[in-house]
């Protein structure tokens, strides 16, 4: 009596397929990373307004977020569809050169995404009632709060 196993699941071959398709379009979707970088860049030494310069970071920040998708879906393709259910096939496509490369970028893209998300993204002053955002004190807080809570 023979016992079958079947190799991979299901699940992970549905989603081996999409993350492949997704890997189509990585090259599109890393100029459009650059693209929005460009932009950010641009913005930023033309010395543009505040709104403008988060919009332009906003849109980088998508961009990344975007890419680093891909990234990871290409990552998980090239690792093949038995990765998907296997940490030690995982850890072992890993090691490979391919595997290596899209190691990475992902890592690549990972670190310029969070530290533009630390440090790249321009803060919008929030505006008081008295209008000016610098005048507002930990007190005038502190009332706005109570009397919210009234």
């Amino acid at each position: 009596m023979a016992f079958f196993r079947p190799r991979v699941s299901r699940e992970a071959e549905v989603r081996y397929h999409a993350d492949l398709e997704i890997r189509k379009d990585f090259d599109h979707v890393l100029e459009k990373v650059r693209v929005a970088q460009r932009r950010f860049q641009e913005a930023k030494a033309a010395g543009a307004p505040l709104p403008e310069l988060r919009e332009a970071a906003l849109g980088f920040d998508a961009a990344l977020t975007e890419g680093l998708r891909a990234a990871e879906a290409g990552q998980r393709a090239t690792f093949g569809v038995k990765s998907y259910d296997s940490r030690i096939a995982r850890r072992k496509a890993k090691a490979t050169p391919d595997g290596a490369l899209w190691t990475d970028e992902v890592n690549r893209l990972r670190t310029l995404r969070e530290a533009h998300r630390l440090s790249g993204i321009p803060r919008v002053p929030r505006a008081s009632k008295t209008g000016d955002p610098a005048r507002l004190t930990p007190r005038d807080v502190r009332k706005g709060l109570a009397a919210a809570g009234r």
